[in-house]
């Protein structure tokens, strides 16, 4: 593969005079004239498909349609025309482009809010002149109907999104009964009812809109032959288009996560849930095949969000609210026999799979017995005459134990409720199925563990090491069955996004099938080694994108600033001249040096955020370098996926200062071997 240099961005964080309040579509043509000055060969875009109300670009409404927000309404067909005909579209037009003028972070909810309202204005001008002029009428329809008959997903995305407008945008699983379950055949039925015609015009007109926008941008790029890479997140909010439409393919009573870490002692509960693998491959995987084909319009290559969820993805209850109890799926199990032909009785094995509390766990909060026992005998069965105690059968997640109201004192209330919780993960083993386990990711942490003997826990280790090889096979067969049908849907080049545990098979994987693996300068060590050396930039492997830093992790000055034993650790593995001081304070001359070096990884892709580029030039640096962040995992709040660069796109490419740093380290990576 030929080397290539380039830039990854969130498209909303672009900046030009045109797209003050938030970064459009078509600033990918101003991109396009940087990137060639710079000697740029590849632009990568975070998520951009609709995610109604959330700033995530991860946590998709739809999985094929684009985000309105990023239309240009000034650019499209009909802007000129209502703004000289239509006082109503022009006033709040010139309203809006009053009340948003650039911010370093842009206000999400705001700003897609008038934009949506403006294009109802611009959508409701259009039909009341057409209805006046039966050609225009005409041209518009077919050119609607054309994009539909194309792009099939647009049916349920517009009912869905009109269903979703008339309930003030609440979650389609609380919508009355009868629109909650709704047949492909139903959704149609509504699609062709007369009465809600205009408004699901509106939605088929806002995507052909997006996405000749988007496809102008793309082709601008192309043009100068730089390859656009996008990026295709694995998995759905349960508040998607996508969940409504096709049920069958996800399992709402889990939630995808990861599990439980030294930073996320609770493992990670995304909210999300999982795909059934079953029944996508039954359907030959055309739901993913159309998501790769319908980004293909646009991308020339694309980044697989976390490809560990393609091998195996960490699932928990959706009743549970962390995922401590989760578990990978696929799974290998044991049963209840196995167990019990290890020497483990029912009893014991009952005392490993299900929490025991103590009374005096929330007698030390209620420091009343009699209070205690009520407590307990709301939720639990107590054993025999002891003072220990089950949950009740009909106890399925902490959610419940939440739910609960015990006393008035808030204090003591919350502290039950966390005690409880608590006892609700203590176990060592999870019924997975009738009389079938796997074990507690965490299962040495559990009261139950620390009472085995040594003989006892050597036997279940044994145990929980031989389902491990059995997973790591289903892993792999799972992972080449799925990845097959997505990278051999396209001719886009695939990129994993591969972070976190890496599985024996998964580098297998990928090479067989030509995918790009991911390497990020300050994870890529040898992790099971003493001091955890970091890997030398030659020994990068050629079928891998590197970067210097992502959108979840700090960036390449924080890095430096806030990370010291890292970057020392980093320092130290180079042999290099005139390495600064890992001391001193961030400064263009560190940016540079780091870039120049890196630029000699044996990588094919060098795929750098642009904000960690902007720093080779100190007048682009913000005051306050936190505020050059893109996200913050495990938060949600109005700072995280709303950073913009902080300069217009047509000054960094009148900047000769940065445009020589950048070409020279395009050089010496794009130039390696010729």
């Amino acid at each position: 593969m030929k080397k290539r240099t380039g830039i990854v961005v969130p498209l909303s964080a672009l900046y030009t005079k045109e797209c003050p309040s938030c970064g459009d579509f078509l600033a990918l043509k101003d991109l396009a004239d940087f990137c060639q000055k710079a000697g740029f060969s590849i632009v990568q875009l975070l998520p951009v498909n609709d995610t109604g109300t959330q700033s995530s670009p991860y946590s998709g409404l739809s999985a094929f349609a684009l985000h309105p927000l990023f239309i240009r309404i000034s650019a499209l067909p009909e802007f000129k025309a209502a703004m000289k005909s239509n006082k109503a579209f022009s006033t709040e037009y010139k309203n809006f482009e009053k009340n948003f003028e650039y911010k370093r972070r842009f206000n999400y909810a705001e700003v897609l809010s008038e934009k949506v309202k403006l294009l109802h204005l611009l959508f409701n001008y259009i039909e009341k002149k057409n209805a006046k002029d039966e050609a225009e009428a005409a041209k518009l329809n077919k050119e609607l109907a054309e994009f539909v008959s194309k792009n099939l997903w647009i049916i349920p995305y517009a009912v869905f999104k009109n269903i979703k407008d008339e309930n003030m945008q609440a979650s389609w699983k609380s919508w009355e009964p009868s629109l909650q379950k709704l047949s492909y055949d139903q959704i149609k039925l509504k699609w062709q009812n007369k009465a809600k015609k205009s408004s699901h015009d509106f939605f088929v007109w806002c995507q052909l809109r997006a996405s000749q926008q988007f496809k102008e941008g793309a082709e601008c790029l192309r043009a100068k032959n730089i390859i656009l890479k996008g990026d295709i997140p694995i998995l759905m909010n349960e508040d998607s288009v996508d969940c409504w439409t096709y049920p069958e393919f996800f399992r709402q009573e889990l939630r995808a996560g990861s599990p439980p870490d030294g930073g996320n002692p609770m493992g990670q509960n995304w909210g999300f849930p999982t795909y059934d693998w079953e029944r996508l491959e039954a359907d030959e995987f055309t739901w993913w095949k159309d998501r790769i084909k319908t980004s293909a319009q646009y991308y020339d290559a694309f980044r697989i969000d976390h490809i560990l969820g393609f091998f195996r993805i960490w699932a928990a209850s959706e009743k549970d609210t962390t995922a401590y109890l989760g578990h990978t799926i696929p799974y290998a199990d044991f049963s209840h026999k196995t167990l019990n032909d290890l020497g483990f009785s029912d009893d014991r094995i009952k005392w490993l799979s299900e929490p025991h509390i103590p009374t005096g766990t929330i007698e030390s909060i209620t420091w009343n017995h009699d209070e205690a026992t009520a407590v307990l005998e709301k939720l639990c069965d107590r054993v025999n005459s002891e003072e220990l105690w089950n949950f009740k059968k009909e106890i399925e997640g902490d959610k419940e134990i939440y739910a609960m109201h015990f006393f008035d004192d808030e204090g003591k209330d919350n502290a039950i409720k966390n005690a409880l919780a608590e006892k609700w993960r203590d176990r060592s083993l999870i019924q997975i199925k009738k009389d079938h386990f796997v074990k507690v990711y965490t299962f040495q942490n559990s009261t139950a563990w620390k009472t085995l003997s040594w003989e006892e826990q050597e036997k279940l280790k044994k145990l929980f090491a031989e389902t491990e090889v059995k997973e790591n096979e289903l892993w792999g067969k799972q992972a080449e069955t799925t990845l097959s049908a997505i990278v051999h849907a396209s001719d886009m080049i695939p990129c994993a996004e591969d972070l976190g545990v890496n599985l024996a098979v998964m580098p297998e994987v990928l090479k067989k099938l030509d995918i790009l693996s991911l390497k990020v300068i300050r994870w890529t060590r040898e992790w099971e080694k003493p001091g955890q050396p970091y890997i030398p930039f030659a020994d990068y492997p050629e079928l891998s994108v590197a970067t210097t830093s992502v959108h979840d992790s700090s960036t390449l000055r924080q890095w430096w600033n806030q990370e010291k034993d890292s970057v020392w650790a980093f320092l130290n593995s180079l042999q290099a001249d005139n390495k600064p001081d890992g001391n001193s304070a961030f400064i263009p001359e560190i940016a540079e040096f780091i870039m120049r070096a890196f630029a000699k990884c044996k990588s094919s892709l060098l795929i750098n955020p642009l904000q960690d580029y902007l720093f080779l030039e100190h007048s682009f640096y913000l005051e306050n370098e936190n505020d050059e962040r893109i996200n913050i995992p495990g938060s949600v709040n109005d700072f995280n996926w709303t950073y913009r660069i902080p300069v217009t796109i047509s000054e960094m490419a009148e900047n000769k200062g940065l445009l020589n740093k950048i070409k020279t380290i395009v050089e010496l990576h794009d130039g390696q071997g010729e």
